[in-house]
């Protein structure tokens, strides 16, 4: 049977859609372990020049705040679909009621367009971020590594906290950073009781630049970046992973990087246009997915100085979304919400 005939045993496939809120996407059960094989598949997929993603195209309706439209087809996975993500520092202080980031997926029939299912993709988004930068760590990294830092204590700081020993699992500290001391407080006592190694509330981003073999971050993008992190700080041997474009270092560090390498080429040269690295991209040794698939060497040297700068893709949040809509057919979870009724 053809995985649109299965679609077609559970669904009425033009005639109605599976509606996923939050917890019913929490509900199918999907594991760490799948999102991480998911994601690195990916990853694989679209520098191999097996799916098709274009450059993702956002609004800024508030300062430092984006709308990103996200669409992907995985031939081989026949999943296709796109993504609105959202992500607004400015609810912080404007509607603290509210989270900044949210999410939505639209998953189609790759035979027809026809939209299969509407689902929540923010818990999507909050795990396959963190799953890009541990598929980086993975080949990127001194796999013995026994420290790690994390600026941003938000969502995806929590998120990369709790998954990481996954990748690295000799750590023996983790250093956090945050503008917001109760940002720090929270990650601890949220992620100590899922981790083995030690959570260290840092002093300053001074004291994890300096004190960590693997440094995450996972702060605001800004249009114009302010650099938090001075490149006398950071040593021959690192690995930094970025999810924030250049907002965190100073341009030399990415600059002086032996290995630097972007999810999507052509997303960050897009970027770039926006306006978003002002100094200029440095040169691009491969993208993160190359190298997971072998088509580019990675940690060759435990002196390299490797920087990996990825924003996400689509093809990421796709891939996961139609492991998420097959379980929750095979499951029963959701709700069949009509399409279209015919007028009397």
């Amino acid at each position: 049977m053809s995985y649109r005939d299965l679609i077609k045993a559970k669904l009425n496939i033009g005639q109605e859609l599976l509606y996923l809120s939050m917890q019913d996407v929490l509900d199918t059960g999907i594991t760490v372990n799948e999102v991480l094989e998911l994601t690195e598949k990916a990853m694989i997929a679209y520098s191999s020049k097996n799916a098709e993603m274009p450059a993702k195209i956002g609004l800024h309706p508030q300062p430092d705040s984006l709308m990103h439209a996200m669409p992907a087809y995985l031939p081989e996975e026949m999943a296709c679909g796109i993504k609105w993500g959202s992500n607004f520092p400015t609810n912080r202080e404007r509607y603290p009621e509210l989270p900044s980031t949210n999410c939505q997926i639209i998953y189609n029939d790759y035979e027809t367009g026809l939209p299969l299912a509407f689902l929540d993709a923010t818990w999507i988004t909050e795990v396959r971020t963190p799953a890009v930068s541990l598929v980086a760590t993975k080949y990127l990294a001194n796999p013995d590594a026994t420290t790690f830092g994390m600026f941003g204590c938000g969502i995806q700081g929590r998120a990369h906290v709790k998954m990481i020993e996954h990748v690295l699992p000799k750590l023996e500290k983790i250093y956090v950073y945050d503008l917001f001391e109760s940002a720090m407080d929270q990650l601890i006592e949220q992620c100590q009781p899922h981790v083995r190694a030690k959570i260290v509330k840092a002093s300053s981003c001074e004291e994890v630049a300096k004190s960590s073999e693997v440094i995450a971050s996972a702060i605001p993008i800004h249009h114009t970046p302010h650099p938090i992190v001075k490149s006398e700080w950071i040593s021959k041997g690192q690995t930094l992973i970025t999810c924030d474009c250049h907002s965190v270092y100073e341009d030399e560090v990415y600059k002086k990087a032996d290995i630097y390498t972007v999810d999507s080429e052509e997303q960050h040269r897009l970027l770039e246009t926006y306006g978003y690295y002002p100094w200029g991209l440095p040169l691009i040794y491969a993208e993160t997915g190359a190298v997971a698939g072998g088509h580019k060497p990675g940690r060759t040297s435990k002196d390299q100085l490797i920087v990996s700068n990825n924003v996400g893709m689509a093809v990421e949040d796709i891939i996961i979304a139609r492991r998420v809509f097959d379980k929750a057919l095979e499951l029963e979870i959701g709700l069949k919400l009509p399409l279209w009724k015919r007028s009397k």
